[in-house]
């Protein structure tokens, strides 16, 4: 069974908490995935404050392809042959 945290994380950006400022209604990421014209972006922060959980809404809010990166702790030979 999965960590709590991974069954309650947003699946589309209606379901995050806080950041009403880039993900209310209106605001820029939610024009950004109403339009489907999603451009780069970095999302920065301590651990804990909801970036992937704010990635995983606008993968879920999009049906587009989602794939985490932890350049903490992935390696470039674990993971492929970059």
């Amino acid at each position: 069974m999965e960590p709590l945290a991974f069954r309650m994380r947003p699946r589309d950006l209606s379901e995050i908490v806080g950041q009403q400022h880039l993900v209310a209604p209106g605001k820029i990421i939610w024009r950004m995935v109403e339009a489907k014209m999603l451009s780069s972006m970095i999302l920065y922060g301590p651990p804990g404050t909801g970036k992937t959980s704010i990635a995983s809404a606008i993968a879920g809010s999009t049906k587009y392809a989602f794939r985490t990166l932890n350049a903490a702790t992935d390696s470039k030979k674990k993971n492929s042959k970059w």
